[in-house]
């Protein structure tokens, strides 16, 4: 039997409450399985995972979640083959009334107690322990530009070259990502192929794109004391979920800024640095992009 993935799924644990003693978890019952579980479903054709949590929790229960550090995923057979399901810590941004529909009929928050006695799977009740052992957490994605014209096919300056059409692609994807996480705060190089690779969710959001120099090729090539000042700085310093934009010949400056061995990235790729309150790395998780 083949162990290829043929099914990919995403969901979250959504906690609420300062402490384990008043901690609640949110939970759905699905009538036709008669089964009570943690909010998951499939993702569609070029979504990313973390975006298939967030839209899932949202149909499933009308709540609108931020997702924090990535759980354990599940692995298991169903009939039409191996399934994988992914899963997010999370927390509720925005709450909408819930109607049951045609796969949900009912939606409880549960005290932890409750829910590890009536989770109806052993995997769903451990995805929940190890949720209650991370730290909430504030993401930082870096994120390379999305795919450009080329340097010959492009006669004005170089820092206005555009996206292409898979790099605009890419840029929409991204979107998804940026949601996922929440981002409030964007940066970017000054030079239009990154600001573009943000634009699609700055537009959705209605968020202004902060753009520095010191973070384009013909800069920060030259100047890689300052990039390494300025990401670690940032990385210390933001408050809400952030993400920064930047270029291949300025990348390794800003992974040693961050705290991380220098690696490639592929373009309209994006690395989720989660950062706790007492300003260590948690965690970090690397997305591709589908375009």
């Amino acid at each position: 039997m083949s162990k290829t993935i043929r099914i990919r799924a995403a969901g979250a644990v959504v906690l609420r409450g300062e402490d384990e003693q008043s901690a609640e978890v949110l939970t759905i019952h699905r009538h036709s399985y008669n089964d009570w579980t943690l909010p998951k479903g499939k993702g569609k054709v070029d979504e990313l995972p973390p975006h298939t949590a967030i839209r899932e929790v949202l149909e499933e229960t009308g709540c609108l979640v931020r997702l924090g550090l990535r759980l354990p995923a599940m692995r298991y057979q169903v009939s039409k083959g191996p399934k994988k399901v992914e899963y997010w810590r999370a927390e509720v941004v925005e709450a909408h009334e819930f109607e049951p529909n045609a796969e949900v009929d009912r939606v409880r928050w549960m005290t932890i107690e409750k829910a590890m006695r009536t989770l109806t799977y052993a995997d769903e009740r451990r995805v929940l322990s190890a949720a209650l052992l991370k730290p909430p957490t504030i993401p930082l994605i870096l994120v390379r530009h999305g795919k450009a014209m080329l340097r010959k096919d492009w006669t004005g300056p170089d820092q206005e070259r555009r996206l292409t059409a898979r790099g605009r692609r890419q840029a929409e994807v991204l979107s998804q990502l940026l949601s996922a996480y929440g981002v409030e705060d964007l940066i970017s190089s000054s030079s239009t192929r990154c600001a573009q690779t943000l634009t699609p969710y700055a537009l959705q959001q209605g968020i202004d794109i902060r753009t520095e120099d010191v973070l384009t090729e013909e800069e920060g090539t030259v100047r890689p004391k300052d990039v390494r000042r300025y990401t670690a700085q940032l990385l210390s310093s933001i408050t809400v979920p952030t993400a920064i934009c930047g270029h291949r010949p300025v990348l390794p400056a800003m992974f040693e800024g961050l705290g991380l061995e220098p690696r490639a990235m592929v373009v309209g790729e994006a690395i989720v640095l989660h950062r706790d309150a007492d300003g260590n790395l948690a965690a970090v998780e690397v997305h591709k992009p589908t375009a």
